[in-house]
């Protein structure tokens, strides 16, 4: 069902994050995210060149990590093709600060001290989030194919989004159902 029909109203932003995991020959995984930012207007812009033409991308920021089965960090790297000010480009070495860390419950507080505030970007932190549930979905699929070439009952996975959402909660029909190693409500 889309949403309620607003009023009369004008584009004034376009953003759009696109994220991809990619299960690799090593046994290791690259999730990879991605953010544009688009004006439907030309404005003016000194650092590239005078203007930044209508639907050309104010930001173009990307970041792979790569990862382990048990959600570490191995390796990060962060890509500005474009941003307003070119200083912005400056800060993407900031990525390998993710390296070690796990993704898993306190993720984005981890993360964005890890990426240093002032020192970093505020867009490449902010695609840490669709990042980090990208990798859950990526790992738990293959999990779930793994435990199904096994001939076994599914695994339980849920560890690895148990509690991030109210139908995955630990209390919830959805665990009791599909989980109920993990479930934790009554009856």
């Amino acid at each position: 069902m889309p949403l309620t029909k607003s009023i009369t109203r004008d584009l004034a932003h376009t953003r759009v994050v696109t994220c991809h995991g990619y299960k690799r020959k090593d046994g290791l995984w690259d999730i990879e995210g991605r953010i544009v930012d688009t004006k439907p207007y030309r404005f003016v812009n000194k650092d590239r060149g005078g203007w930044i033409e209508t639907d050309e991308a104010l930001h173009d920021i990307s970041i792979r990590i790569t990862i382990d089965d048990r959600m570490t960090v191995t390796d990060a790297e962060a890509v500005i093709d474009s941003s307003p000010y070119n200083y912005c480009k400056s800060v993407v070495a900031t990525a390998k600060n993710l390296i070690g860390l796990k993704i898993a419950p306190g993720w984005t507080l981890k993360s964005k001290a890890a990426m240093g505030k002032n020192r970093g970007c505020t867009h490449l932190t902010e695609l840490l989030g669709p990042v980090a549930t990208t990798a859950i979905q990526t790992i738990s699929s293959e999990m779930m194919k793994r435990s199904l070439q096994a001939a076994t009952k599914p695994i339980e996975s849920a560890s690895l989004f148990l509690n991030s959402c109210h139908s995955l909660a630990d209390d919830s029909p959805v665990v009791k159902e599909h989980w109920p190693k993990q479930y934790q409500g009554g009856g």
